[in-house]
């Protein structure tokens, strides 16, 4: 079994894939996808969140919204918006956003590396979340959220996706937050096999974003037990980890844990150097924070001598702060569980973080420096875990471009 195979993908007829193609089912609330959706008959948010076709307050869990999935989806094929590809191919998938561009390869992985870890992790899972998209691919008999993946340092698979894309795209389609999204079939048997030949050869794959379609995927498929089939892959888009983008992923706190501002500064120049700043502070590297609090921002520096450099997880900029600020000051143990911490993907930008302290919802936030790709891909290769809400990925793949059948 090779670590992925080329697979019949279905996807938007060309003409129609404007209308189709749709953020990730867990970048908008049900509210959101209401109002992105109104004019959009064809948007793949009535698959992926269908409760937006169901009476408002309704349970997006229920059984309802998988059985409206699946007959939104049905509605889709018969009036030919979608169309599944005669034979399997590939596909060249390029994001461009901001003028960052990143090109990858849709394609399907095998649910064996997943499991004997030459597709590595690096985040825990929610079961609520894992069966959620267990029963979603269960209705449709379809994945159809890509999971985002890296692949290592590997210059023959950038020159085999560089020729696949010196044509013009077969979709190109510049989505309402102005990420271009562009695809390229590869047909043709000898680039299929070099990418696939070129592939085995790599030492791991890197989950980016998607660790539950990826867990759920390997629910299904030991729900359908067997060794060999279609329900033995699982849907994914693989880039070069050099081009990926990870923003900061920042925080939050409703509280000072007791303390006032005064107090809390003080104790935090015990461990930090702390200096005032007269604009955000965008932190510049790991041991960098920016900190707003009382209407102020402040540069927050660890000391340099409190950083683990060998430690993969210790030297995260989440792990410096939890470990030296959230945890002991701020008194919050589990960011995964407790109330008083939120967190604020970086494309938000620093102004939010001044936001919602200003509104009185939250009493103090921090920027992070982000996590990089050789941190991420060192967390994994050592089989750890990153702590919760480490990276954000930007810019997201669209859903609809291409989903997987599950014959």
């Amino acid at each position: 079994m090779t670590l992925i195979q080329p697979f019949r993908a279905l996807r938007p007829t060309p003409s129609r894939a404007r209308e189709v193609l749709a953020p990730p089912y867990d970048v908008l609330s049900s509210a959101e996808a209401r109002e992105r959706t109104r004019g959009k008959p064809w948007s793949f948010l009535h698959v992926s969140k269908a409760e937006i076709d169901l009476p408002q307050g309704t349970d997006p869990h229920a059984d309802a919204v998988y059985a409206k999935a699946a007959e939104n989806l049905e509605r889709m094929l018969a009036e030919r918006v979608l169309a599944r590809d005669a034979r399997p191919h590939y596909y060249a998938y390029r994001t461009t956003w901001q003028g960052r561009r990143q090109t990858g390869l849709a394609c399907v992985a095998a649910l064996a590396g997943y499991e004997n870890g030459r597709i590595k992790k690096h985040e825990l899972t929610t079961p609520t979340k894992e069966t959620d998209r267990v029963r979603q691919i269960e209705a449709l008999n379809a994945q159809t959220g890509p999971v985002m993946m890296a692949y290592p340092h590997a210059p023959e698979i950038d020159t085999l996706l560089k020729r696949a894309t010196e044509r013009d795209p077969d979709v190109a389609v510049t989505a309402d937050d102005d990420v271009m999204h562009e695809l390229w079939v590869i047909a043709d048997a000898a680039p299929i096999d070099e990418l696939t030949r070129a592939f085995d050869g790599l030492p791991a794959l890197y989950i980016a974003d998607g660790h539950h379609r990826s867990a759920a995927a390997a629910r299904v498929s030991a729900a359908r037990g067997g060794a060999e089939g279609s329900h033995r892959y699982f849907l994914s888009v693989v880039f070069p980890h050099h081009a990926m983008t990870i923003l900061d992923y920042n925080r939050v706190v409703r509280d000072l844990n007791g303390r006032t501002p005064e107090t809390l500064l003080a104790e935090i120049a015990e461990r930090f150097a702390v200096t005032t700043s007269a604009s955000p502070v965008r932190p510049a590297e790991a041991r960098e924070f920016g900190m707003y609090l009382a209407g102020r921002w402040h540069q927050l520096k660890l000391r340099p001598e409190l950083v683990p450099e060998r430690d993969a997880i210790g030297r995260l900029p989440v792990t410096l702060l939890a470990r030296s600020l959230i945890e002991p000051v701020l008194g919050i143990a589990d960011q995964r569980t407790d109330k008083r911490i939120d967190f604020v993907g970086g494309g938000r930008g620093l102004a939010e973080l001044a936001r919602r302290v200003d509104s009185g919802e939250m009493a103090i936030a921090f920027a992070l420096f982000p996590t990089t790709m050789d941190d991420l891909m060192a967390v994994a290769d050592a089989g750890a875990i990153m702590p919760p809400k480490s990276t954000w990925f930007e810019p997201k793949l669209a859903d609809g471009m291409v989903s997987h059948v599950l014959d």
